[in-house]
């Protein structure tokens, strides 16, 4: 897993109605777009939100990330404390960034200190969110007068602690584009402003996040833009990513450029396809580990996990070593999806060798999902190959079993010897084989 999709989102206040009393009407365009990506958020289902805010604490030399266990904040200074939000950090995503960040020596990190009450332009983006996804944790970030470089680097990192943590990211840039549009506007009007809401629109549509990087700061400090280095944060976080990028929206009605953009990452058919099955296993688990029940099957699977009947083993690895596996040879249950719920709960509480899996260790995990093909009788050691095919032993009712293309597991003399040691089966005693091969899904 990694960043799935990128926002840019705007942050004025009379978006919200209890403040804008009618002028938000205005606006409409902005916030039907705001409705439609939030949405769209929502059925990514992502696990944590990377939100690169302009009214974070900000330093010239330091790019502050948010500490503290949750983020907490109202629009009270706008007179409507009763809109508020109170989203959980994802403090092991925040440690793993932080680690990152150090070794590629970013000046960044969770020195710096915020006023309370200030940053509406995170809260403004999580209670358009709110309204129809909070099934996430949270990361925010500000930012500085450091080269765009440092910012897009930030970027980086927040995509390599996703893929390192195994996490499916929603990154967004809240920001204004120029506030002098208009000579009635509250900032004037400036040539510069609406150059630059003209060119970094097409740069959004476009998905041309270079462009983002060639503005001199002396052209900026004119246009007087608010959100450019969350753009940058934002590009970095998909650098080297397919995009199918979407300027949903553009207004300028008060003066001040709102920009709504999409980008989503474009995933292979095959990747996609596997999502599910891991999905799967691990709603599974984090469901029985929270609620001591077993997960119901969630509608609306694909046939392939409905319709079809298979063996399956559930893998759960913890920092790379080996945290439970449970599984079936031939199937037990109606389908695949029944199949891999059952042992997922199995593995993260009923493997012998450990002991049940805690709450607090549910982000750490990692899953694979094994699905069987049929066995098939074998005469010979020959025909086995220790990358292709598990094994399967059997000695009267006593049966082993080893799935292929295990790591530390380099011959066939290897895994067979240990499929027999769980079959309890003695050197010299006589026993028959089979191969299978497997479908793995990580």
């Amino acid at each position: 897993m990694s960043v799935a999709a990128a926002f840019i989102f705007p942050h004025p206040p009379l978006i919200l109605p209890k403040i804008g009393k009618g002028e938000e009407k205005k606006i409409q365009k902005t916030i039907d777009s705001y409705k439609e990506a939030c949405k769209t958020i929502a059925q990514l289902q992502p696990d944590t939100i990377v939100l690169a805010s302009s009214h974070c604490a900000m330093y010239s030399d330091y790019l502050h990330i948010a500490d503290g266990e949750y983020f907490e904040s109202d629009m009270g200074r706008f007179g409507a404390a009763s809109i508020s939000v109170r989203t959980e950090y994802d403090k092991q995503f925040r440690d793993k960034l932080l680690k990152i960040i150090s070794e590629q020596n970013i000046p960044a990190g969770t020195q710096g200190r915020e006023i309370p009450g200030m940053d509406h332009a995170s809260v403004i983006p999580l209670v358009f969110l709110n309204e129809v996804y909070r099934d996430y944790k949270l990361i925010r970030m500000g930012i500085s007068l450091l080269p765009f470089e440092i910012h897009y680097k930030l970027g980086m990192c927040v995509a390599k602690a996703a893929e390192l943590l195994g996490r499916r990211v929603v990154f967004i840039a809240s920001g204004d584009l120029s506030h002098k549009l208009k000579v009635t506007g509250p900032y004037g009007y400036s040539k510069q402003g609406e150059q630059y809401d003209q060119m970094v629109t097409e740069a959004m549509a476009k998905g041309n996040f270079a462009k983002f990087m060639d503005f001199s700061e002396e052209f900026l400090e004119k246009a007087a833009e608010c959100g450019h280095r969350t753009f940058v944060i934002m590009a970095g976080a998909l650098d080297k990513k397919t995009i199918e990028p979407k300027l949903l929206s553009y207004e300028n009605t008060f003066g001040v450029g709102y920009a709504v953009a999409s980008f989503l990452v474009e995933q292979k058919e095959k990747e996609v396809r596997l999502d599910m099955y891991v999905a799967l296993a691990k709603a599974s688990v984090e469901y029985y580990v929270k609620n001591k029940r077993m997960l119901k099957m969630p509608p609306d699977l694909p046939a392939e996990l409905t319709a079809k009947r298979a063996g399956v083993f559930v893998t759960l690895k913890k920092d790379g070593d080996l945290r439970g596996c449970i599984g079936t040879i031939s199937p037990v249950t109606e389908n695949i999806a029944e199949e891999i719920i059952r042992n997922a709960v199995s593995s993260c509480s009923h493997d012998p060798r450990f002991f049940p899996v805690r709450e607090e260790e549910l982000d750490a995990l990692e899953y694979s999902v094994d699905v069987l093909k049929e066995a098939e009788r074998i005469d010979s050691i020959d025909q086995l190959d220790v990358n292709r095919y598990g094994v399967i032993v059997t000695s009267g009712y006593r049966r082993g079993l080893l799935l292929p293309n295990l790591e530390g597991v380099d011959t066939v003399q290897q895994q067979l010897a240990i499929a027999l040691s769980k079959a309890g089966i003695a050197s010299g005693e006589k026993f028959e084989m089979e191969r299978f091969e497997v479908v793995r899904h990580k």
